[in-house]
């Protein structure tokens, strides 16, 4: 069955501004200083860090990392939770997680890095990925990480041999393609044949085998990840939770130990008007497939962590009339937030004046000013006038936002601000374009 897509320009209505805040417990109107992020003015951040911005809210970090333990917790479940660093590299954003107990789920040698210097211990780390080279198995064997998730026989071998070499045994879990389809978009799904993660479940009970006698190799367990936003229900999960404790018990029985279950991420979260992912739920398919087999439990949550928790700040550059048509330019752009370029993905856009919460409205195409057509954030959207050097925030960008982004068109890395409470910082200062023009080098023979 193929996978579910979305539409950049939905046909039912769209949320109203007071809707859209009222789902983000961070974010708030003020009569006079507008839209706030916490405490703080995003008008003020505009004026001090200029635009575009990234805007990440601790609070919100932490209370969403808070509500996946509790659910945990309350499900009965021994489990760690090992950040997806993919979804947001920030150091600050890691070091948050960190102080709440959260690993690390990495999938390069640069996110291990990142990780390690935002604080996350080895013992907390787990690399996952298809394509691991030489030189990050053994950056990942030297830090004594956790687990090294094994893809594919070739990998098992390819690591084995590097382990060896070194003289390390390498903790590794199997990852299974359970061929559960997440109902997401093709782009972000993972749990299907055809896609390239994993192995199917049919050959792991003979590959885990084959592990188990491997020299340098100590496999501990299995783990499964069936792709990203998934927002309709859990029944997806429960399908190859259930597919895997079936593999648990099979592994068991041929004599093989399996400690952990590495129940992958995936968790979705409201863009528009979808339906929350919940935590309580995903707990509840855990326990179902899985809470009778004595594993210790870990999950690699990302989106659901991070991308309520951000907001990508822009600033009008002019409004564009031609025909029929009204075009808000920003100076934001498709390098930025990549999402709706990529996957037709729809975003909250909210003003920050005040004043426009207010206002008429009337259908606008925004747009970023890169020489691409596909350089649309949005089609036909109800917004008020916004005339040059307004400010819109485009909501939900905390993840996938900032770690997705380029360079093209020249164009420098935006700044990133964490706020907490009533203060901001910005914790990656806004790309020179000496530092964009840094490295290259013009050969002799040019002229």
């Amino acid at each position: 069955m193929a996978a579910t897509t979305l539409h950049i320009a939905p046909t039912d209505p769209d949320p109203s501004f007071a809707e859209l805040i009222a789902g983000r417990p961070h974010l708030s109107i003020h009569a006079l200083d507008g839209l706030l992020v916490e405490e703080v003015p995003l008008a003020r951040i505009a004026a001090e860090a200029g635009t575009p911005t990234w805007v990440y809210s601790a609070g919100a970090l932490r209370r969403r990392a808070r509500a996946l333990q509790a659910a945990l917790k309350g499900a009965g479940l021994q489990a760690g939770i090992h950040y997806a660093v993919k979804a947001n590299t920030s150091l600050a954003v890691l070091r948050v997680l960190a102080a709440e107990g959260l690993g690390a789920d990495v999938v390069s040698e640069g996110e291990l890095r990142a990780a390690r210097a935002a604080g996350i211990p080895a013992s907390a780390i787990v690399f996952s990925g298809v394509g691991k080279t030489e030189r990050e198995m053994r950056l990942a064997l030297a830090e004594d990480i956790l687990q090294l998730n094994i893809e594919s026989a070739e990998e098992a071998e390819m690591l084995s041999a590097v382990a060896a070499s070194m003289g390390r045994r390498a903790r590794v879990a199997l990852r299974v393609n359970p061929d559960v389809d997440a109902k997401t978009h093709a782009k972000i799904t993972t749990g299907l044949t055809e896609n390239k993660f994993g192995v199917p479940i049919a050959m792991a009970p003979e590959l885990y085998g084959r592990m188990c006698g491997l020299p340098g190799l100590d496999p501990v367990g299995l783990t499964v990840h069936i792709g990203s936003q998934i927002a309709q229900g859990v029944a997806s999960y429960r399908a190859a939770y259930q597919r895997l404790g079936q593999l648990v018990r099979e592994l068991r029985a041929a004599g093989h130990p399996v400690h952990r279950v590495d129940c992958g991420g995936g968790l979705g979260i409201p863009y528009r008007d979808e339906t929350p992912g919940s935590p309580a739920a995903l707990a509840g398919a855990i326990k179902a497939g899985l809470g009778d087999l004595g594993v210790k439990i870990m999950l690699e949550p990302g989106r659901w962590i991070c991308g309520p928790a951000g907001v990508l700040l822009t600033r009008v550059i002019v409004e564009k009339h031609a025909t029929t048509r009204r075009f808000v330019i920003v100076d934001a752009a498709m390098n930025d937030l990549l999402r709706p370029a990529m996957y037709e993905a729809w975003h909250g856009i909210l003003p920050v004046s005040p004043n426009a919460f207010h206002a008429p409205l009337s259908p606008a195409d925004v747009v970023g000013p890169v020489c691409e057509s596909s350089d649309t954030f949005t089609r036909n959207r109800d917004l008020p006038a916004l005339p040059p050097d307004s400010l819109v925030t485009f909501l939900d960008a905390g993840a996938y936002g900032a770690s997705m982004s380029s360079t093209y068109n020249a164009r420098p890395l935006a700044a990133e601000v964490m706020v907490e409470g009533a203060r901001f910082v910005v914790i990656r200062e806004r790309q020179s374009y000496a530092a964009l023009l840094e490295g290259q080098r013009l050969p002799d023979w040019t002229g």
